[in-house]
């Protein structure tokens, strides 16, 4: 499982996301999944979520 496959991706699970201004860094940021922003199936760089408390990212790890 990664985050780059939608199917993965379920809310309420718990994320490592890379917000977009922690790009280049690489910096995660932990938390829950509380929406699925990303439409296709797939995406290169990770689905977008929104986490819970606002954070909006793109999963790069399912814990």
């Amino acid at each position: 499982m990664n985050g780059k496959n939608r199917s993965d991706v379920k809310i309420g699970i718990h994320v490592q996301v890379v917000q977009k201004q922690d790009q280049r860094s690489g910096k995660l940021t932990d938390g829950t999944v509380e929406r699925i922003l990303t439409n296709s199936l797939t995406h290169p760089h990770g689905i977008k979520v929104q986490l819970v408390g606002g954070i909006v990212g793109r999963v790069q790890n399912i814990i």
